[in-house]
């Protein structure tokens, strides 16, 4: 794959995050990793990449610093967290039953819970490549692993 419609590099905001939850801080790793390794990001009639990407939360808002391999700055794309906000609520909600039935529950409860838990993170992600279609396109693994990263933002312990 060309790097001209990639990540190269994704960072998040290290004050909107609290890395206290090896759960979370697994999830926020694996799904870096997995973004670094395969990702679609390209800016619509704009510059091609490589990007470097910082993602943060700015007075309720979502902000994805996006710079040149060269760190020079080229956009910020700047969502509202609104529409957002219930599937991140429920989302954490079913990750800690999830996690709870990993520790007791039978199998076919832990799999019914990840069959939820894994159609409100689809939810989530296709929302998020809705409302980033007019400045960026993405594919849908990356956006998938762009909801883990803002679920990780909102994430408090």
């Amino acid at each position: 794959m060309s790097n001209r419609h990639r990540i190269i590099d994704v960072t998040l905001d290290e004050q909107s995050f609290v890395r206290r939850n090896p759960d979370v801080d697994h999830e926020r790793r694996v799904a870096i990793f997995d973004l670094l390794q395969e990702n679609r990001f390209a800016l619509v009639d704009r510059v091609a990449g490589p990007f470097r990407v910082h993602v943060s939360v700015r007075e309720s808002r979502l902000v994805f610093e996006v710079r040149s391999e060269d760190e020079q700055d080229i956009d910020n794309i700047v969502l509202a967290l609104t529409p957002f906000r219930r599937i991140i609520r429920e989302y954490f909600l079913i990750c800690e039953s999830y996690y709870d039935a990993i520790k007791s529950a039978t199998p076919s409860r832990i799999e019914a819970i990840d069959m939820g838990r894994r159609g409100l993170h689809d939810e989530g992600a296709q929302l998020l490549r809705r409302h980033l279609a007019s400045k960026v396109e993405v594919d849908d693994a990356t956006s998938r692993r762009l909801f883990t990263l803002i679920c990780v933002l909102h994430f408090r312990g």
